[in-house]
Formats: structure tokens, C-alpha cells, sequence
């Protein structure tokens, strides 16, 4: 199977992400195209040495989109940016998934518009796998919706539960719903309402409410939320690490007593490390999309890369989109959450988002070429 790597995306590519990319396709049965500029690539090849003997092809994308641009402004004035090149190998069949360490929010647009959606499933959402302290879990939506419906809630859990299951072989996943106390009366609107949907869904093993103190304490393989939520529960995660490595930082270089007991303890450090860093889980993926999108922290390095590859194989060879439209089916079925024949305010209101949204993106991804084959 082929990868579309995004190879101009993120703090440190192409380097990294072309060292990434060499150590995926040395361990894992993939090929892997590149997609960038195409002499800068060719470049960082050479300098490798070697590189001729391994399953990799470049895709010329002269432009790159920068972190800090609007993406869906980024992509109607950079058509021929590596973001929108390697989404559209996916979207034509040239590749199976795209993984990139770009701009986060170029790499959802792109995929959504250019991708669409999985039968069934109204929004996308993007799943983070986090450490805890018996082993990792799953955050999703991380961030690619705000103002999320009940029903969002009910897709992202089911898509949690099969990537949990099949991708990070938790056997029965617990389903947790993210809210501000435990019973199940706490919460907003849609925390109340969302509960009450889980709860009648018998394919899910769901286990209530999880408060955001009790995320990281394996309470739930799969926490479900509202991706504002999600995000802001992520970042402050981020937050919280940086910050006790910042006082760890400072008493280890505190005179002699203090250089010793990091000299003592730095195995154990090293060890922490290693549980805790999101090099090791590679990517987050998009699911949802009609394709397979792996988002990378943009500060990935050459390892991350490479287990996001690995990530974006496992999801292909398990087929996920095919059970996550399955399921997604048969739970609606159950819960009588069919097409309604009288479409309420609420849908037509959000169907004229969508359309807008859809237009919006168009006309930013206006021009998507049909070129043939890639260079080799």
C-alpha cells in the first residue's frame, strides 16, 4: 500500500519527516510518496544514501502552508501546496492515507472537503491517544468540531470504541463522557442529553460520566467530548507536563546535591519519558473521513513520523471505515436515529452551515488537478 507523507509540514521537515519516512518504509511492508518540493526532497535523499533501494516516490508540491495561515485562505492561494497534493492522492486512489505535521487546521479542511465523509457520520473528529497511568486511552474530538450535537457524541464514541478496539487492541473499550461530575445529571445540555443517548446504546460498553481529574486514571479507554472541550483538556495536559519538567529542570541543577540526584534518578526520568511522549503513539487520526488522514504534532520528529505511517498501515489493513459505517448503522437503527422525514430547525440551520462550509472550501481547493502517476 502506499502513504502520502506531507513532507514540508511541520517545525522540523522536511529533514525529519524524510528521515521518518525512510525508517517507516524499512519496517513496515508500505511505499511511501512524498510530497513536496521536489529538489529540496531529492536533496535530503541523497544526503541519506541508500534511499534508492527503498519503496519511496516524490510528488512535486512547490508550495508549503505555514502554521500560523488561515487554512481555508491558505488553500485558495496555495493550490499547489504539499498539504492539498497529498490529500488529493488519497481522494484519487494513488494512495490509502495521508499523514502530515502541518497546519492542523489545512490538513482537516482538506480532508473533509476533498475526502467528504463516512456514510452515517455527520462530523469528523479527531482521536489523541494520551498516556495514564495503567497504559493509554483515547481522547476524541481534540479538536475539529465546536458546538457538537448529542448525536456527534454518539459517532465519535462508536468511532472511538472500533479504534480502540482494533487499532490499539483494547479488547471491550470503556466509554467514558468527559462533564464536570459524575452523576448523571451534571453537566450542560448536551453533556445530559449525550449521557442518556450512550446509555441506550447496548453495542457501546459505556461506563458514565468521567471528570477531567480522573481522565489520566484509566477510568475510561475512550473519553468522549465536544472538541472545544476536548482541545482545552489537551493543552492543559501539554501545560501540566511542561510545567513539572520546568521545576524537575530547575532542582536538578540545583548545586552538587541536586546534580547527583539527577545522576541517581535519570534512568527513571529517561523511563517517564518514554510513557508520556507522543512520539511513541505517532498521529492522531481524523476518522470520519472518507480516507484515512493521520494528524501529527508539529513538532514531530523522525520517530514520530514513522509511527504514524505504521498507524495510518495497521488502519488500512483493519479496514476501520468499513466497520465504523457498519456500526454506526446499526446503533442509529437501534436508537431509531434514522433520516427524519420532517428535517427539524436545528438540521436545516446546520445544513446551510455545512453548505456554506462546503462552498467556502471549493472555492479555496478550486483547481484540484488529475495528474497522473507520481515521480519516481
Amino acid at each position: 500500500m502506499r502513504i502520502a507523507v506531507d513532507a514540508m509540514g511541520g517545525d522540523y521537515a522536511p529533514r525529519e519527516v524524510i528521515k521518518g519516512a525512510l525508517e517507516a518504509v524499512s519496517k513496515c511492508p508500505c511505499e511511501v510518496i512524498l510530497v513536496g518540493d521536489k529538489e529540496i526532497i531529492q536533496s535530503e535523499l541523497d544526503k541519506s544514501g541508500g534511499s534508492q533501494r527503498l519503496p519511496l516516490l516524490i510528488k512535486d508540491a512547490p508550495e508549503v502552508i505555514g502554521m500560523s495561515e488561515h487554512p481555508a485562505m491558505a488553500l485558495r492561494r496555495k493550490r499547489n501546496s504539499s498539504i492539498k497534493k497529498a490529500v488529493e492522492l488519497v481522494k484519487r486512489g494513488k494512495a490509502r492515507a495521508v499523514v502530515s505535521a502541518g497546519n492542523t487546521g489545512a490538513v482537516m479542511v482538506a480532508s473533509k472537503l476533498l475526502l467528504g465523509t463516512l456514510e452515517g457520520v455527520s462530523r469528523p473528529g479527531i482521536a489523541v491517544t494520551l498516556p495514564a497511568r495503567h497504559g493509554p486511552f483515547l481522547l476524541i474530538d481534540a479538536g475539529a468540531n465546536v458546538g457538537s450535537r448529542p448525536e456527534n457524541l454518539l459517532e465519535f464514541a462508536i468511532m472511538g470504541h472500533l479504534y480502540s478496539r482494533y487499532i490499539m487492541g483494547c479488547d471491550n473499550p470503556r466509554v467514558g463522557l468527559l462533564s464536570i461530575g459524575e452523576e448523571e445529571v451534571k453537566g450542560d445540555g448536551l453533556m445530559r442529553t449525550s449521557f442518556q443517548l450512550l446509555r441506550k446504546a447496548t453495542q457501546l460498553n459505556f461506563v458514565g460520566n468521567v471528570e477531567a481529574k480522573e481522565i489520566f486514571s484509566n477510568q475510561a479507554d475512550v473519553v468522549v467530548c465536544d472538541g472545544l472541550v476536548g482541545n482545552l483538556a489537551l493543552k492543559v495536559g501539554e501545560a501540566a507536563v511542561s510545567l513539572m519538567g520546568y521545576y524537575l529542570k530547575g532542582e536538578f541543577s540545583k548545586g552538587l546535591r541536586g546534580k547527583l540526584a539527577y545522576f541517581l534518578f535519570k534512568p527513571s526520568l529517561e523511563r517517564i519519558k518514554r510513557r508520556t511522549d507522543y512520539e511513541e503513539y505517532g498521529g492522531a487520526p481524523l476518522l470520519g473521513v472518507n480516507g484515512i488522514c493521520i494528524i501529527c504534532h508539529g513538532s514531530s520528529n523522525a520517530h514520530a513520523i514513522a509511527n504514524a505511517v505504521k498507524v495510518a498501515c495497521d488502519f488500512a489493513e483493519k479496514r476501520l471505515n468499513k466497520r465504523i459505517e457498519a456500526d454506526l448503522e446499526a446503533v442509529k437503527e437501534g436508537l431509531g436515529l434514522g433520516r427524519k422525514f420532517w428535517p427539524s430547525f436545528r438540521d436545516w440551520r446546520d445544513a446551510l452551515r455545512i453548505r456554506g462550509e462546503r462552498i467556502e472550501g471549493e472555492e479555496a481547493l478550486a483547481g484540484t488537478s488529475k495528474e497522473e502517476g507520481e515521480e519516481e
